[in-house]
């Protein structure tokens, strides 16, 4: 078995179960990297985490379809069987951890990892790749091994995870239950709600699939969802497809009522009245302004080269007094 695994140059991995008839093409824990318009498939039952270095990629999971930027993060639960693609220039790695790797490593640092996603800022990203190229160094020199010398091989980088995830492990306190571990639970079934909504921002998702997709009665998620995010489902939907259209608005030529139909509105009408409210100007506003900004840099750059490059003989008559 593989313990990393690399698609370059349009190569296409499938990384199948042990349960499809033949051995796993996948390790108990393992590293996997996507870059230059490969792609990988994963069938196993594995939890997965995802850096975008370079470039983007486009994952698309049981929870949904998202972009990765350079910077960003992305964990999965283990039957999400995401696909991930990379760009022409995209460069992302990724981690895999089966559920004895997951046990293993809940009891040799008291690590738990949680579904999500976010973004690093260029010092941790350098930490990641450095870590995660250290892990595949070690993992390459196990033969044989078990999964608990693997989640060993790999305890630096599953430390800088948890540390990123520190927001999230904050939160599973305010979930309801006993223990500990129903109160990981419920936030588990949580999290991949709050990422089907953002999977799914094209639309408006019903309260009826999240409570199916949690196994809560939809009352007991709604309110559930709310005091641990502060916000209600249909709020958290409202602002994440309008952060979709902004999206849009700034890195596509889509005219706005594309825009509104592409993040789940029914007419240019309601889809401009929740825009402005949200960021206080029309999408149209809204658009000019970022281009302006992205100009600005440019234009900025163009002049400072004009002076640089503008010899003495190009200066106006009557520019030196003193000399004449």
């Amino acid at each position: 078995m593989d313990k990393t695994l690399w698609a370059d140059r349009g190569q296409l991995l499938q990384l199948d179960a042990p349960e499809t008839g033949g051995p796993s093409t996948l390790a108990s824990a393992g590293c996997i990297a996507v870059s230059r318009l490969g792609s990988v498939q994963l069938s196993a039952q594995v939890f997965t985490v995802w850096v975008q270095l370079r470039g983007s990629s486009w994952v698309e999971a049981r929870e949904g379809k998202f972009r990765l930027r350079r910077g960003d993060w992305m964990a999965l639960e283990r039957d999400s069987r995401p696909q991930v693609q990379a760009d022409r220039h995209g460069l992302c790695i990724g981690l895999s951890l089966d559920a004895d790797a997951l046990k293993a490593a809940a009891r040799l640092a008291d690590l738990n990892l949680h579904a999500g996603r976010g973004t690093l800022d260029r010092r941790d990203t350098r930490i990641m790749l450095r870590l995660w190229r250290g892990a595949a160094r070690r993992l390459a020199t196990l033969n044989g091994a078990d999964g608990v010398a693997e989640v060993t091989a790999l305890r630096p980088l599953l430390l800088q995870l948890a540390a990123i995830q520190s927001d999230l492990s904050a939160r599973v306190a305010r979930c309801p239950g006993r223990s500990r571990l129903r109160k990981r639970q419920v936030f588990s079934r949580l999290q991949r709600a709050r990422l089907y909504l953002e999977g799914n921002c094209d639309r408006v998702v019903r309260i009826s699939e999240l409570a199916e997709l949690t196994s809560f009665s939809s009352w007991y998620f709604s309110k559930t969802f709310h005091s641990v995010y502060d916000e209600s489902p249909q709020a958290a939907s409202a602002r994440m497809r309008l952060e979709r259209a902004a999206d849009l608005l700034d890195n596509s030529e889509m005219m706005i009522g594309e825009v509104a139909a592409a993040s789940g509105f029914d007419n240019c009408c309601s889809f401009a009245r929740a825009f402005r409210v949200r960021y206080g100007m029309s999408a149209t506003g809204y658009r000019n302004a970022a281009r302006k900004r992205a100009l600005a840099p440019a234009a900025t750059s163009l002049r400072s080269a004009n002076t640089r490059s503008r010899p003495d003989s190009a200066k106006p008559a009557g520019f030196d007094r003193k000399a004449a």
